[in-house]
């Protein structure tokens, strides 16, 4: 069976590449990665990215004649090909839950992203924030704090064991340490959890790695 290919970007900067890789990395499921540097004035980049997917954007994932694209899309696509590996809890009530909070992160939490862009080089250092920045803070606590009330019987992670959402919600860790953030002491022992898995040190040993530097995202 050929292995999966995932087209990512930058890793110091691409949080929606970071969800889907680490969803693989972490369950030990093989693939092949392709990174394909990001806002750069090279022509043939933007055609390598092209020739992965038309949307035109990363990651996207490749599974023989399937291709995937989108992060929330390819850990579903990702959960359906590898059951065994409970990207999504058994119960259902709990894997409704879990569906929930990884689309509010997908489609929300704007203000934040717009203010505090994934940058693993960037000097850890707090910066002025909207309301609606903090807003966005407090709400990812909450959900974390109630998903770890209900679940951390089961395991460390948000559903008890690593799943889906633990991984579309692993760029906020850079977030909120990069800029700082005055969390609750619930918040730091998730995010330890969090940062001690070996795939999340691995993406950021290779982010810390990565010598490109994209200007637009310097500024905060």
């Amino acid at each position: 069976m050929a292995a999966l290919k995932l087209a990512i970007g930058n890793k110091n900067y691409s949080s929606w590449s970071m969800r889907p890789w680490l969803a693989l990395r972490a369950n030990e499921i093989p693939f092949v990665e392709t990174v394909i540097p990001l806002y750069t004035d090279n022509p043939a980049d933007k055609e390598r990215i092209l020739g992965f997917s038309r949307a035109g954007k990363v990651p996207v994932l490749v599974d023989g004649d399937i291709t995937v694209w989108d992060s929330l899309a390819i850990i579903e696509y990702i959960a359906e090909r590898y059951p065994e590996k409970k990207l999504w809890p058994d119960d259902v009530a709990a894997r409704a839950h879990a569906r929930s909070v990884c689309a509010e992160m997908h489609s929300g939490f704007v203000p934040l992203r717009s203010e505090c862009g994934m940058n693993l080089h960037r000097p850890v250092r707090a910066i002025a924030l909207s309301a609606d920045a903090l807003a966005n803070i407090a709400r990812i606590q909450e959900i974390w704090r109630e998903c770890r009330t209900r679940y951390g019987a089961k395991g460390p992670f948000l559903f008890g064991r690593f799943g889906a959402a633990d991984a579309m919600y692993a760029p906020v860790m850079h977030r909120f340490r990069t800029y700082a953030i005055d969390i609750t002491a619930e918040t730091k022992a998730y995010m330890d959890t969090m940062m001690a898995l070996p795939a999340f040190q691995e993406w950021t040993r290779d982010g810390l790695a990565e010598t490109l530097v994209i200007e637009k995202f310097e500024d905060a």
